[in-house]
């Protein structure tokens, strides 16, 4: 489970979260959107500890990660909107490096990692250097690395950009197997279609505020959209909106 309690982080005199209140349960796809700058990736980089809150706190599998950033972090795998690799690794290599930042055991890191890179159409790339990846292939990599030690909250950040049309198939098939497993997934991404096939519930932010959260069905309702609106046009009369104030609604953590 992710909970976020009235989250909030300024940048001087920005304020790039503002009192953002979400839970997110076991088993569920839950999907962000927002408009460039609306606090996506800040809530993210806030939910991994790469940024400490203004205000506001962030508990991660029961918990606190202010306060057990180690526990909260080990039950996490993430993959940032531009992930990093080492050049001079192997694939192989670097899931071996990342199985043990996280304490794999080591007589399971051989079977983890054989399976994991064939299942992200890997297997045949295991012993070449990362810097020979094609940018799809790294997502992959890095798809895999934050599977390694099984956790069981999954965080990903635009994790569609680069990836082929069978790239994306294997994530969304992943992050569909992995919420049936009973995991957690949260997703922030610009790919509207991806977020309404595959997420259970979805969560509209806009100048690092909560517009509004729930079912599609239901944003549609919010909304107040044509029938048989699809999630594009929902969204944009939700972003179309200056202030709150202008939509008679109320966001639903």
């Amino acid at each position: 489970m992710i909970e976020l309690i009235e989250l909030t982080k300024r940048f001087r005199q920005v304020t790039a979260v503002d009192n953002l209140s979400l839970v997110v349960n076991p088993g569920e796809v839950f999907a962000c959107l927002g408009p460039n700058g609306a606090g996506k990736t800040t809530t993210i980089k806030m939910m991994m500890g790469l940024l400490r809150p203004t205000a506001g706190r962030v508990r991660l599998g029961g918990h606190d990660l202010g306060q057990e950033p180690e526990a909260a972090k080990r039950l996490c795998g993430f993959v940032p909107d531009r992930p990093f690799l080492y050049d001079k690794l192997t694939g192989a290599e670097f899931l071996d490096f990342v199985a043990g930042l996280y304490g794999v055991n080591p007589t399971q890191i051989p079977s983890r990692r054989q399976k994991l890179l064939q299942q992200f159409d890997l297997a045949d790339w295991a012993d070449e250097l990362t810097e020979s990846y094609s940018h799809g292939m790294k997502q992959r990599l890095a798809l895999a690395a934050a599977l390694i030690h099984q956790p069981s909250i999954l965080i990903l950040d635009e994790p569609m950009v680069g990836l082929d049309p069978r790239g994306a198939h294997l994530l969304k098939q992943l992050v569909r197997q992995f919420a049936a497993a009973g995991a957690t997934v949260f997703l922030s991404t610009h790919s509207l279609d991806v977020a309404e096939e595959i997420a259970d519930r979805i969560a509209i932010i806009d100048q690092g505020r909560l517009i509004a959260v729930g079912t599609l069905a239901e944003l549609h309702r919010l909304a107040g959209t044509p029938a048989g609106s699809d999630l594009e046009t929902i969204f944009l009369r939700f972003t179309a909106v200056e202030t709150l104030a202008d939509y008679p609604i109320r966001a639903r953590a």
